[in-house]
């Protein structure tokens, strides 16, 4: 299974408190605070730009994740956005040394995010970012104490996901299959990866990094290169069969071209495509559908799990489907089975 030119597409992991080592919470005037993981070109740098010191850490944490932790580069970009917003706003303080980066620096850096309105969860990674970090620092003796033992953050509140109602998902098959009568490419591609997300709860980087020597037709089963580089195989089902079938013989051979490689779902100019496209098609077909809070492709993977727990299966197999490493995550969707029956309950039993 080629997986090593899945990364080019169509379109080209983690507290308010007081800061400073004075103990007052520090706000420097850089903005650094302000970064959004994966996105540090358009992070402001502090005056005179970033210590070396920091630089060559960042840069030697990011080679660690990626080539020591197998991590993705998704990933290993969310790594880099989050310590590189923890440098700079050391910087700004006047920082130039890891070994001055204590508990009071991170504290104030979590508090100035705090204060910047950022979600409890984005807090919680951040801080879990930030402890990765000072633990590899630590071990590569880059300082010699370990500032972020003491760290705490913001517990994640654990939200329900949007789930789809079955008779929800029956119309939007339904309207992807009338699309998809015609023959055009793009509708029967719409079609068949909607089925698959749904049919197998793949996630939708996994989707976009399926070849079509992924699939085998005959046991209608996908390989599937999940988090942490950990391949698994998940079985489908015969929805979701004919519509790759459909595709493949009448509409990835009208998209593709000699760029087009391996790759399983082609965009419109017939390069692989990209978690962005397959979002557009699914955020598309939901507001179609009115009355429901589901949104983006994970809604259907959120749906896919919650109807198998709904229809019987138990808790270990799903989590093997989904590509959970913590049976906890799996968990998740009990809550949501277990909350949509008890209303039921309160609704129909009248001692409720």
């Amino acid at each position: 299974m080629s997986h090593t030119s899945r990364n080019t597409a169509e379109t080209g992991g983690p507290g308010h408190g007081s800061g400073g080592p004075s103990g007052k919470a520090a706000v420097p005037e850089t903005g650094a605070a302000n970064g959004t993981a994966g996105n540090t070109t358009d992070r402001r740098r502090p005056p005179g730009g970033r210590p070396v010191e920091f630089s060559q850490a960042l840069e030697a944490f990011c080679s660690y994740l990626s080539s020591e932790r197998g991590r993705s580069e998704h990933t290993v970009r969310a790594y880099e956005g989050d310590i590189a917003g923890l440098v700079d706003y050391a910087a700004g303080l006047g920082l130039t040394a890891l070994a001055e980066i204590d508990l009071y620096v991170l504290r104030g850096w979590l508090g100035t995010l705090n204060e910047a309105g950022l979600a409890r969860a984005t807090l919680a990674r951040r801080a879990a970012t930030a402890r990765s970090f000072t633990g590899w620092a630590l071990r590569e003796e880059r300082i010699s104490v370990d500032p972020a033992l003491r760290l705490k953050a913001p517990k994640r509140t654990k939200t329900l996901p949007g789930v789809l109602r079955p008779a929800q998902l029956e119309a939007l098959f339904e309207t992807l299959a009338a699309a998809a009568a015609d023959g055009g490419a793009l509708p029967l591609r719409d079609r068949a990866l909607v089925e698959v997300l749904y049919a197998t709860g793949i996630r939708v980087g996994e989707l976009a990094g399926l070849d079509v020597d992924d699939l085998d037709q005959d046991r209608r089963t996908l390989k599937v290169l999940g988090k942490g580089n950990k391949e698994r195989t998940v079985p489908y089902g015969l929805p979701a069969a004919l519509a790759l079938d459909d595709w493949l013989r009448r509409g990835r051979p009208a998209l593709a071209k000699p760029e087009s490689g391996p790759a399983l779902f082609l965009g419109q100019r017939g390069r692989r495509i990209d978690q962005r496209q397959v979002r557009a098609v699914t955020s598309a077909l939901f507001e179609s559908l009115g009355d429901t809070s589901a949104s983006g492709p994970h809604a259907l993977r959120h749906s896919a799990a919650t109807h198998l727990l709904d229809g019987g299966a138990d808790l270990r197999s799903v989590q093997e489907i989904l590509g959970h490493s913590s049976l906890a995550t799996t968990q998740l969707y009990t809550h949501v089975s277990v909350d949509r029956l008890r209303k039921s309950y309160q609704q129909a039993h009248p001692r409720a």
